[in-house]
């Protein structure tokens, strides 16, 4: 069990690192070579031009500079919320709030605390009192565990633990009405967006005489004929995509040996084309992925024309767009069918938020993959069982040393048992994660959801879910039975209750390694953006070969909800469970709800680039998560108090769940409507005053493309593309009669020469001329030919003009 000693090695260990990790930070971020790691979202603002100077000179000499280490403080605390939601969006900005309200409820619980509960738990010295079986540490003194069984003091505990709730449930409803009219209000000024007038529809009934698309328009011009305005399809161009991401690394390596080969122009790149360039037949790599990419440009002409052609590609899946508002909420807000499975409706996510690849998933297998998922997520917390309670031998040395005793030489050496107890679990336990959100991320995508908001949320659930039974519960249990083994083996059954109610909070220790591995350096290490530093200056190094591709190499990343949100909500359970229980935890917490809120706020402003805006629908989650931590901690309290003999003090807690239940369903019909749905009188006043400003708004240009599927917009690049570099090569001996030909045609040119523009790279003037006189035909030819096989695009009501 983590002494006080311990306790210390581990605070040393981690304060060190992240005052490591801050000064290299400082240091890395003045430099004009990393200048594009730390303020990729300037550049991606626009405001942030590149430093060709700068570029030039790597590092920076201006020595003032360096003495200005913590300049990034007030610059990350100058910028007001409203700034920030303009900057950033609401999804970052609520984010932020969510650690400012940490620090509202627990600032407060923390001063209460330890000037009441301390007190009342050091006098108490029932631990003094028991078996020696029963291991315990100075730091176990501070806790409920002191407080002799049944006595009166138990009271004082039942009071706080009201009181506490009372506080968390107040600043709960502020801030959840708070961010609701953040919310209403970032919905009532935001501009134009084509998802304010989109619904997705799914689960569109198949009709043998008429294709998809002639089916919704038939069903929406006949339901809704006043505000229909067109429907977009959605294609299953999944295999096609698979396509074109692998031509792109192919073409990725081809770019890379062609700039070795640039740089190094006596000696051809070779190498094998089996495993990791270790066997198979020895060939010209410049070559080899040339032929690789023209064979694989004939397999994806060959998957476009089979998407444009085949019905079956076409899924019962469509983005239908009304002419207002309050048609479109209208349809996303009410049941289309006399059938509920048919013509479902919802609101459509914003183009960028789109999730293409999972639309085409047909419906009717939507629920057995989340049954299946929900299967593979048990089986995997409880797969990672085995590895907590791994972590949990190395906190808790003295029950292993019981049963192993032969390692005690080397456990007793007083460095490595420090080492072991306040430093390895909490960082053995943060490795253990590392790979998990990305793993339920990808369960997600299975699952079929079909915008990377509801995928981030649905991450988020059951990585809390894991996080609540592994890292909390599975800690406890697994900690409590390595801490007290000989009290298991040799105590009757009886007292086996009475053993785990007192060895429950002397888990404190260990959640206090794990937010300093994890909340204190863990969150220095975010900042500095080891990982992102590394992969761009290699990609800086062996790919970038111009200013694109310098900010192709960017990785802003976004803020992860996925993963963020579930650890933070986990700060809130050890707040609220150990507020009670172990008091001493709760200066630990404040350190991480602080210092996490500065630095992303500076990682916001300057770094992350949300994918998406959902203007924070999250919050009820989040809302939901604390109320859970809330309940959690009565019925931990409850199981203490029964097992210490409280019967006079114990039953008084009853009303404290029920009155927390109540309060989240006040909540929940109070605020969560304006998450869920937008409000018909919102949209129709949104509606007039659009119609007053704009009265000759042509809708149907502004939607046409807005949910085209992304393949039909690379269809167009290919396109453009082709049109830009299409050529007729002629002869060097006709050069002087397309000189005369050029000269008696010059006002010809003049006029066709806005439509007609052909470029090549890297051409000469003796390789290549151009035949002018022909151009503009053989143009509108082409326009032609193309036009029989370009994308479909919208479909609209024919009956309507807007």
């Amino acid at each position: 069990m983590a002494t006080l000693q311990d306790l210390g090695v581990s605070a040393f260990i981690n304060i060190l690192g992240a005052f490591v990790f801050l000064l290299l930070f400082a240091v890395l971020r003045i430099q004009p070579i990393n200048d594009r790691v730390y303020f990729p979202k300037l550049y991606i603002a626009g405001k942030r031009a590149a430093d060709h100077r700068g570029a030039r000179r790597a590092i920076n000499l201006n020595l003032c500079t360096y003495f200005k280490f913590l300049s990034w403080v007030p610059g990350a605390l100058r910028m007001t919320q409203t700034e920030l939601i303009h900057h950033a969006g609401l999804d970052s900005a609520v984010y932020l709030r969510i650690y400012t309200l940490g620090l509202k409820i627990f600032l407060p619980v923390m001063v209460v605390a330890l000037l009441v509960l301390i007190p009342v738990n050091v006098s108490g010295g029932t631990l003094l009192n028991l078996r020696k079986d029963v291991m315990f540490s100075d730091i176990d003194k501070l806790s409920i565990s002191n407080v002799s069984p049944g006595s009166n003091r138990f009271f004082i505990h039942l009071l706080m633990a009201y009181v506490f709730t009372f506080w968390t449930c107040f600043m709960l409803y502020q801030e959840y009405s708070n961010v609701a009219f953040m919310r209403l209000h970032f919905l009532a000024s935001q501009k134009r967006c084509a998802d304010q007038f989109t619904v997705i529809v799914r689960n569109i009934p198949r009709v043998s005489s008429h294709s998809t698309s002639e089916t919704v328009d038939e069903f929406f011009r006949r339901n809704h004929p006043d505000h229909y305005l067109g429907q977009q399809s959605v294609y299953n161009a999944n295999r096609y995509a698979k396509l074109v991401k692998q031509k792109e690394r192919l073409q990725n390596w081809l770019d890379y040996y062609q700039l070795k080969f640039e740089r190094h122009p006596e000696k051809r790149p070779t190498g094998r084309t089996g495993c990791f360039g270790f066997c198979g037949r020895k060939v010209d790599q410049i070559d080899y992925y040339r032929a690789r990419i023209s064979e694989l440009d004939k397999r994806i002409a060959s998957e476009r024309h089979r998407v444009l052609n085949d019905p079956k590609a076409v899924m019962p899946v469509s983005f239908v767009t009304f002419d207002s508002r309050w048609g479109a909420a209208v349809c996303a807000q009410t049941q289309q069918s006399k059938n509920p499975t048919q013509w479902l409706t919802n609101w459509a996510p914003e183009p960028r938020d789109v999730y293409w690849q999972n639309l085409a998933i047909p419906f009717f297998s939507l629920s057995i993959r989340k049954f299946l998922i929900s299967i593979a997520v048990f089986a995997l917390v409880f797969f990672y069982m085995i590895p907590i309670a791994f972590v949990q031998s190395l906190a808790n040395l003295e029950g292993i040393e019981r049963v192993a005793p032969f390692l005690r030489p080397v456990i007793e050496v007083k460095v490595v048992k420090s080492f072991l107890q306040g430093f390895l679990p909490g960082l053995a336990l943060k490795l253990f994660l590392y790979i998990l959100p990305t793993v339920l991320m990808i369960m997600s995508k299975v699952e079929g959801y079909v915008s990377l908001s509801s995928l981030e949320r649905r991450t988020a659930s059951k990585y809390y879910y894991f996080m609540l039974v592994n890292v909390f519960l599975g800690s406890i249990i697994a900690g409590t039975a390595f801490e007290q083994l000989d009290s298991f083996f040799h105590d009757p059954p009886s007292q086996i209750p009475r053993t785990i109610g007192v060895a429950v909070p002397m888990k404190a220790t260990f959640f206090m390694t794990y937010i300093m591995v994890d909340g204190w350096a863990g969150i220095a290490n975010e900042i500095l953006r080891v990982k992102p530093l590394v992969i761009y200056h290699l990609k800086n190094m062996f790919i970038v070969k111009t200013e694109r591709d310098r900010e192709r190499a960017m990785d802003p990343r976004s803020i992860a909800l996925g993963e963020n949100l579930p650890s933070l909500q986990l700060y809130f359970l050890l707040g609220l469970v150990y507020a009670v229980v172990t008091p001493i935890l709760l200066p630990f917490i404040i350190v991480f709800f602080a210092f996490a809120y500065l630095v992303y706020r500076h990682q916001i402003i300057n770094v992350y680039n949300q994918e998406y805006e959902s203007a924070a629908a999250f919050w009820p989650q989040v809302h939901s998560r604390i109320i859970a931590s809330l309940l959690i901690s009565h019925v931990t309290l409850f199981g203490l108090l029964s097992t210490m003999k409280a019967a006079y003090s114990t039953p008084l807690l009853i009303f404290l769940p029920l009155l927390t239940i109540w309060f989240h369903k006040y909540c929940k019909s109070r605020f969560e409507p304006a998450f869920r749905k937008y409000p018909l009188e919102e949209a129709m006043e949104k509606d007039r005053m659009e119609h007053a400003s704009e009265p000759s708004l042509n809708l149907k240009t502004y939607l046409a493309n807005a949910y085209l599927h992304p393949i039909f917009h690379m269809f167009e690049q290919e396109d453009q593309k082709e049109e830009a570099t299409i050529e007729v090569r002629i002869d060097k001996s006709e050069h002087q009669q397309q000189q005369h030909v050029r000269s008696s045609h010059s006002q010809y040119e003049e006029e066709t020469s806005a439509q007609t523009h052909y470029h090549h790279e890297e051409r000469t003037s003796s390789q290549y001329q151009y035949q002018y006189q022909h151009q503009y035909q053989y143009q509108l030819e082409e326009t032609h030919m193309r036009s029989e096989q370009s994308p479909p695009h919208f479909v609209y009501h024919p009956g309507v003009d807007h």
